[in-house]
């Protein structure tokens, strides 16, 4: 991922957010532009059609559509039921408990011991 913190902050995301685009998604999920361009484009078609069949698709060869589409669902933007792709929201509950989880675990006074939480890593 290639997430830049600074541009997500609450005084940039206040001004991205008054017009988003998938652009700003795909670049934070893939760093390569072909890559983040052909995810784009099948968000894009998603949510034009709301719902939308891997057999729909004519711009990209079916194999990589799946792959990108699988993607989209692994990572829960998108679901994949009864043959068809559409969007979801399962991705803002999780990451807001994730930000709530590392705030707690910075503002904890724990004595952490990283070799007993790690005991099969390669130390050398």
């Amino acid at each position: 991922m290639n997430i830049k913190y600074w541009e997500f902050e609450d005084a940039p995301v206040k001004e991205k957010i008054k017009t988003p685009k998938i652009k700003d998604i795909a670049m934070v999920l893939f760093q390569n532009e072909i890559e983040a361009y052909r995810f784009s484009k099948l968000m894009i078609e998603v949510k034009k059609s709301k719902k939308l069949k891997l057999n729909e698709i004519k711009f990209l060869p079916k194999t990589t559509a799946k792959r990108y589409l699988d993607y989209a669902v692994q990572i829960g933007l998108l679901k994949h039921e009864d043959m068809a792709y559409e969007l979801t929201d399962r991705f803002s509950k999780p990451l807001k408990n994730l930000a709530l989880y590392i705030k707690a675990w910075s503002e904890s006074e724990d004595n952490e011991d990283i070799d007993l939480e790690f005991p099969t890593v390669r130390k050398q």
